[in-house]
């Protein structure tokens, strides 16, 4: 049930997301061609007002087409609903939807959460810090740190709880790049002594480890209808700068960081983990997911809605749309991009699940 789940969250984002196009288009009066959930071969389509629903056999995202995109459209060329037809800033407003629905998606989610669930109030917690995953080839995975372990002591001082312990346990590892850091951890009752050293990146330490609270999140009433919306506006503030901060990281530290990045799997198995437990985990879950998503696609990569936005500056700088050759270069080369880079991390990400290590280890 908790994989289910986590798929039916996924597969609900890619829809928002798409339904984001789709709306700002139709409610302009744009003509759109089919609204598709995957790419590929279709499994299953229905035509409604001269729109194709349908659902692809490769689940990796999904799409809204337009008659622009069909050289068979019985459409004249210069019909004035057409999207290539319409000013620039209608044309905009359609490729940004996308974006905005995922953004708009995660500040309901997180409103939802304040009036079911509470507003959160700290973790209930036990000293020490939990070791949530760990990448492989990186420090904290060389000093033999696994996911479930408590570290409860660095270089001799005990370590408290909440997130004050682990924003103190970052801190330092930040600051003690490429030094020796004495840990006691805590393995299935078994405390351990590791030695951890810290990459060099940039200056900064990095282990390569989620680390979070030794507990689980405690969450209060609200104190008064409003709070849920205050408290919702700035978790996603503060999740969308952290997932940006995230992304700048991965381009500006690409090889020290690109085994830190996950595919669809990992992220279903967080899923799964998360659903198991219950409480808040899942909305936030649902929330992080969705900002990643809207994040992902506003960078100005090919077939991306950024790389489209890309395009469109560039024609409004032009004063004419830039060659069609060059427009599909740019287009089929993100398309390769793209299924490759998903190719690779499931393939990285099914690898490491713990079912196929224990099979490739008998």
């Amino acid at each position: 049930m908790g994989v289910l789940t986590a798929l039916a969250i996924l597969a609900g984002l890619v829809v928002v997301h798409e339904a984001g196009h789709f709306f700002a288009a139709t409610w302009q009066g744009i003509r759109v061609s089919s609204f598709s959930i995957g790419f590929g071969p279709v499994l299953f389509e229905r035509q409604r007002r001269g729109v194709q629903f349908a659902l692809r056999a490769i689940p990796l995202g999904g799409f809204v087409a337009f008659p622009d995109d069909d050289e068979d459209s019985p459409i004249a060329k210069d019909d004035p609903n057409l999207l290539s037809n319409r000013p620039l800033p209608q044309r905009a407003l359609v490729i940004a939807a996308g974006v905005l629905a995922n953004l708009l998606l995660a500040w309901t989610v997180l409103i939802a959460q304040g009036y079911l669930v509470g507003i959160p109030s700290g973790f209930s917690t036990t000293p020490g810090v939990l070791v949530s995953a760990v990448q492989p080839n990186q420090a904290a995975a060389a000093a033999g740190l696994k996911p479930g372990d408590r570290i409860l002591a660095l270089a001799g001082q005990q370590l408290a709880g909440g997130q004050d312990a682990v924003a103190d346990l970052v801190t330092t590892i930040k600051g003690s790049p490429e030094r020796t850091l004495t840990l006691l951890a805590e393995r299935d009752g078994q405390k351990l002594k590791l030695k951890l050293t810290p990459s060099d990146l940039g200056g900064v330490g990095r282990i390569g480890a989620q680390l979070q609270p030794n507990g689980s999140e405690a969450f209060r009433p609200a104190k008064g209808p409003l709070e849920p919306v205050r408290q919702a506006s700035h978790d996603l503030a503060l999740l969308t700068r952290r997932t940006a901060d995230g992304f700048v990281t991965l381009a500006t530290h690409f090889g020290e960081t690109a085994g830190q990045v996950s595919g669809p799997v990992k992220i279903v198995e967080m899923g799964a983990s998360l659903a198991k437990q219950g409480g808040g985990s899942l909305f936030v879950f649902t929330a992080l997911i969705s900002i990643n998503l809207a994040v992902l696609n506003a960078l100005p990569l090919p077939l991306l809605d950024g790389g489209q936005f890309v395009l469109l500056l560039l024609e409004g700088v032009r004063g004419k749309p830039l060659p069609e050759r060059f427009q599909m270069a740019f287009m089929q080369s993100g398309f390769v991009f793209l299924v490759g880079l998903s190719a690779v991390l499931i393939v990285k990400d099914t690898s490491q699940l713990p079912a196929v290590q224990q099979l490739f280890n008998r």
